[in-house]
């Protein structure tokens, strides 16, 4: 599962990264986030039609999120903590997956993303300590990860009502291979630059061609501190590779 990543670039330099037409989060600017948690606000870059040319074309735009997708035919928002991810292998069975699969597919973007195992040589402790991996684009290059978005209306309010719809997101998985597979055996799905338009586009119901095993990754994966187990903790530090003389654990391969 991807559970925890980091997203630290700033807006601007996604609206150009991506090629965003529309900036649909001008009102909410996220502060670089090393340690994004499911329920979290996150940066989504999706293809819509806009409301005021409903015959138009689809538009980029950029757009703030929850991680934590909640189905439109969920009765309360709390399942979203649990629909984090969606498998590869399933995502156009799922019935919470489906439907936004087929019409509502979207890229969040990510520096990188954290795993844990049990370093090498740990594994026969009666209760081995997990190491903390942060696992990211070998070149630097922001990570695109394939993601679902779904609207969500809480019927309590008004339809004027500016909460009234909740708008939350889930990262797919695939089969980790490389480095990236000797930490954990699943990774987010990552979308290459020369198909981000195909998989963005709502005009393209069958998108089931993007769902296979991951190949080379072209990933570097080292050891971080285990602050990064707790939420509350925020900052560069975090990824930051773990010098061995902290002893927090050593490096996997």
């Amino acid at each position: 599962m991807c559970g925890r990543y980091a997203s630290t670039r700033d807006k601007q330099e996604l609206l150009e990264e991506f090629q965003v037409e529309v900036d649909g989060a001008a009102e909410e600017e996220l502060r670089p986030d090393y340690n994004v948690a499911p329920t979290k606000p996150v940066y989504a870059v999706m293809s819509r039609v806009p409301k005021a040319r409903p015959e138009g074309r689809a538009v980029r735009q950029l757009q703030v999120l929850r991680w934590g997708l909640v189905p439109a035919w969920a009765k309360d928002p709390s399942i979203g903590s649990r629909l984090i991810n969606a498998r590869v292998e399933t995502v156009t069975e799922k019935p919470s997956f489906r439907k936004a699969f087929a019409e509502r597919r979207c890229l969040l973007p990510a520096d990188g993303y954290f795993e844990w195992a049990v370093p090498e040589g740990d594994g026969t402790a009666k209760k081995p300590k997990k190491q903390p991996y942060f696992i990211q684009p070998a070149d630097g290059g922001v990570m695109a990860m394939a993601g679902l978005y779904e609207f969500w209306r809480d019927r309590g309010r008004p339809d004027d009502d500016p909460l009234a719809w909740l708008v939350t997101c889930a990262i797919i998985t695939t089969s980790a291979l490389d480095e990236a597979g000797q930490v954990h055996d699943r990774m987010p799905m990552v979308i290459e630059r020369d198909r981000w338009s195909e998989w963005l586009d709502p005009g393209v119901p069958d998108a089931q061609g993007f769902l296979v095993p991951a190949g080379s990754t072209g990933l570097k994966v080292y050891p971080v501190s285990t602050a990064v187990n707790s939420v509350r903790n925020n900052g560069p530090e975090l990824i930051e590779p773990l010098r061995d003389e902290e002893g927090d654990g050593q490096a996997l391969f």
